[in-house]
């Protein structure tokens, strides 16, 4: 299902660059402690968790966006609201972003699906009667889609929330060539050639390290180095394999997607159609809101709102 979604910008942010900008420039991190848990995966890795104070409601995990963590300011509000609902929430670090290196070569991509599937499952062998939902932003939004529909009615989530998803990976990176668009290129692709700089000098790595400071664009960067490190043949083998709109139409999980039509990470030509989703999807689409920003007012965001009204009504024995 598509739908107009119910937000208004504040009259104070016009444009999709402020309305994108304004939350990571000028918000205040929402105060709520949180407790670091660290786990080890199979594959000799591991990943860091930040859970919020404890709550009897069913667990949401929010998979944040890239180079995103916990300090996020998007993710300290969506953990705040949800807290403040009775939901048990928690983040979970993609591979490196905790704020340590992970230990092998390998880092996270926008399919790495993987980690995801094996916390859920860990989660429900601690407490099989607990439900588990999830809310993805941005680059961990599209793994979630993916991994919703690739999984379909054996996907073991109870829901889940997506926000400002780069639906095709190819024509998000093309639009990020463009115009203003380049201002966030250029702040992204220099984080993550500052975390692989940072593994190259921690540990061999199969890639030319000495190429780093002459990518500049997510398409050179993910054919150098995203690419080779997880298996794909190049750039567009990724982005035709990891892209998150081919598997809408399998999804089988009750999923609320909210997103901007100025969304200055993609084109308008990147948002799904509603044949591209499965009943079992709920579009809400914005004339505005930038890329995961939507603020509505001072201290009030649209997501948050509405991921709160949207799990709540789920879950309707959770308070809140």
């Amino acid at each position: 299902m598509l739908i107009d979604g119910d937000f208004r910008p504040a009259w104070w942010l016009p444009g999709a660059h402020l309305q994108t900008l304004a939350p990571t420039l000028m918000r205040r991190r929402p105060a709520i402690p949180l407790r670091r848990q660290r786990l080890e995966l199979p594959d000799g890795d591991f990943i860091d968790l930040d859970w919020a104070p404890e709550q009897p409601g069913p667990r949401v995990i929010l998979f944040h966006g890239l180079e995103g963590s916990s300090r996020s300011p998007y993710a300290g509000g969506l953990m705040r609201r949800l807290h403040d609902q009775g939901f048990q929430a928690l983040t979970m670090h993609f591979r490196g972003c905790s704020g340590e290196p992970n230990r092998l070569p390998r880092s996270y991509f926008a399919g790495d699906t993987g980690d995801m599937a094996w916390l859920v499952n860990h989660l429900l062998q601690q407490e099989p009667a607990r439900p588990v939902a999830a809310i993805g932003v941005s680059l961990g939004g599209n793994a979630l889609l993916k991994w919703l529909g690739e999984t379909g009615q054996d996907n073991p989530l109870s829901a889940a929330v997506a926000i400002s998803v780069p639906f095709d990976l190819d024509r998000s990176a093309r639009r990020m060539e463009q115009g203003f668009s380049r201002f966030y290129q250029w702040y992204l692709v220099g984080r993550l050639k500052r975390s692989a700089r940072r593994k190259c000098r921690l540990m061999p790595m199969p890639l030319d390290c000495t190429a780093l400071p002459r990518l500049r664009t997510f398409r050179e960067f993910d054919n150098a180095v995203t690419a080779p490190l997880h298996g794909f043949a190049d750039v567009d083998d990724y982005y035709t394999r990891c892209s998150s709109r081919p598997y809408l139409r399998g999804i089988r999980r009750p999923t609320l997607i909210l997103h901007a039509r100025d969304d200055p990470f993609m084109t308008p030509e990147t948002i799904p159609t509603p044949d591209d989703l499965s009943s079992s999807v709920r579009l809400e689409l914005s004339r505005a809101g930038g890329h995961v920003g939507f603020v509505e007012g001072v201290g009030r965001y649209w997501p948050e709102r509405r991921a709160g009204e949207w799990l709540g009504g789920i879950f309707s024995n959770t308070p809140g």
